[in-house]
């Protein structure tokens, strides 16, 4: 588990025990799934508090098996131990954390977070009293003799004057354990760090041209054209939004034609003439205050139609659809099918694709110039001049009366592909939407079908059919959309979109540059609808 997660559980272990709530700090410490040995000892002391003995000694028994040189941890178990009658374990345990001391007569454990000093004497008065449980008092007199000449403080002198006394009468010694409450805590500038910071702070207008501008935040990107736009205002009686009463032709320079029943934003006031400075769909100019009057510019929700026009595009949506929680359901209602498998490729597919391993045939300037004049004469001969947008775009000159296939094999050895493998399309005029050669399911046709002032232009990209898929339909992207999942489909703004299905009413699965996805329904449209259509 990470760090972080294993130091958050951490802290809210050790605040259940500050507040002695054991059960929730057990509760915290079993989520953490790569205990170490700071946390179970901290798991031990809570078991402890609840007089569970037997859970308390397997906690310890791990956090020795994490840190073999805990003394404080020997320390600990041996007491437990005694509490239970395991009393040869508990000697040998004492032996362990003597042994772990160094020779030092105290560790002070406060660098690892537990506000605790073991001393010498201590784990000897433990293994005093182990012996006072065997019968062994006169090994127990030794032991604290040996105590007694310890150096160290933490009331060494009068313990153990007080536990002599207890072996001279025969009366059993309690053992010395780390008091309750007193744990491992992380440390405090770690827990500082949890807690997220906004180094950046909040966006402030220090200057700005928009009057009574209150920007304090950041909006979607959208796309805007230049010009000038007005402020966003709510409500009829502080907005600024005028409409015309009658139409009005420009009369004299910076005046604008406007038909009548226009919406305007008032962006000056009145001059000495009675014009005013007005924004009507980016344009700034000048129109007479008599022809003004207050526009109602309240709508009601889900009402888009009735905005006033801001001169700024709206995005798709206010905020995005809801994502679908069902998985992605292939089938639709018959509509349109495609005579192809392959989809066709999009214009961002066609022109900005990244180049194969193959490199396109390099191009000199002699070679430009005579494919130019080429073309030239091809034209005036009866020929066609054939751009073709593939990794990289290459021309041809071709007969008007060439058939698809032929044209095929020549596109084919000009990229040096298999003519099997390669799918033509073309845009009919005034369409942004790209389409299958029709002659590619019906012999005999030629490229002069698609020819326009002797010049033809298609896209080709390399076969992908989809196995066991349908395309219903074509899109065309109305904005550019960024992933926001796996199972998302990018394309940018004019690609065209295969449909395969319809997830819900809001969300589509399609199908764009060799990649399948789903996608929300309001970012493209549908420009044809029936594409069959177009081909016959």
């Amino acid at each position: 588990m990470l760090y972080t997660e294993l130091l958050q559980l951490w802290n809210e272990a050790v605040q259940a025990l500050d507040a002695k709530d054991w059960e929730g700090a057990l509760a915290k410490l079993e989520q953490i799934s790569e205990p170490t040995s700071r946390t179970l000892f901290n798991a031990a002391s809570a078991h402890l508090a609840l007089g569970q003995l037997d859970l308390a000694l397997k906690a310890l028994d791990y956090t020795i098996a994490k840190d073999e040189r805990l003394a404080v941890g020997f320390f600990q178990r041996a007491a437990v131990m005694m509490q239970i009658d395991r009393l040869e374990e508990a000697l040998s345990d004492c032996i362990w954390a003597q042994k772990h001391m160094r020779g030092n007569m105290v560790i002070d454990y406060r660098q690892l977070g537990l506000q605790f000093k073991l001393y010498s004497w201590q784990v000897l008065f433990n293994a005093a009293a182990v012996y006072c449980r065997m019968g062994q008092w006169e090994q127990a007199r030794e032991v604290l003799v040996s105590a007694s000449q310890e150096r160290g403080g933490g009331g060494r002198g009068a313990s153990i004057e007080v536990a002599m006394e207890s072996v001279l009468r025969q009366e059993v010694l309690d053992p010395i354990l780390v008091p309750e409450g007193v744990v491992f805590r992380p440390r405090k500038q770690d827990v500082e760090q949890l807690q997220q910071r906004d180094f950046l702070g909040k966006a402030k207008v220090i200057s700005s041209m928009i009057p009574n501008d209150d920007f304090g935040g950041f909006e979607p990107l959208r796309l805007q054209k230049p010009g000038f736009y007005e402020p966003k205002m709510d409500g009829a009686q502080d907005s600024r939004y005028m409409r015309i009463r009658s139409p009005y032709m420009a009369r004299g320079p910076g005046q604008l034609t406007l038909p009548g029943g226009a919406m305007v934003f008032l962006f000056g006031e009145e001059d000495r003439d009675g014009m005013a400075t007005v924004i009507y769909d980016g344009q700034r100019g000048l129109l007479p205050v008599s022809l003004l009057e207050h526009a109602d510019v309240k709508t009601s929700k889900g009402k888009k139609e009735n905005r006033v026009p801001s001169g700024i595009p709206l995005p798709p949506g206010l905020k995005p659809p809801t994502r679908p929680k069902a998985q992605i359901s292939s089938g639709a209602p018959p509509r349109v099918h495609f005579t192809s498998d392959t989809p066709p490729p999009s214009y961002t597919t066609a022109t900005h694709a990244p180049l194969p391993a193959s490199e396109p045939p390099e191009y000199t300037a002699n070679a430009a110039s005579d494919q130019c004049a080429g073309a030239a004469q091809g034209g005036e001969a009866g020929s066609v001049v054939v751009k073709v947008h593939y990794k990289y775009t290459v021309a041809l000159s071709v007969p008007l009366d060439t058939p698809y296939d032929e044209l095929k094999e020549q596109i084919a050895q000009k990229l040096g592909q298999p003519a099997s493998q390669l799918r033509l399309r073309h845009k009919q005029h005034g369409s942004r939407a790209l389409i299958p050669l029709g002659g590619e399911v019906e012999p005999g046709r030629t490229v002069q079908e698609v020819a326009e002032a002797g010049r033809a232009t298609l896209w080709c990209q390399t076969e992908d059919p989809l196995a066991n898929r349908t395309i219903h339909y074509q899109m065309v992207a109305l904005y550019d959309y960024t992933a926001q999942g796996p199972e998302d489909l990018e394309f940018s703004e004019g690609d065209t979109i295969d449909i395969l299905g319809e997830v819900n009413e809001e969300w589509l699965e399609g199908h764009c540059a060799g990649s399948i996805g789903i996608f929300p329904s309001c970012f493209a449209y549908r420009e044809n609808t029936n594409i069959h259509q177009s081909l016959l």
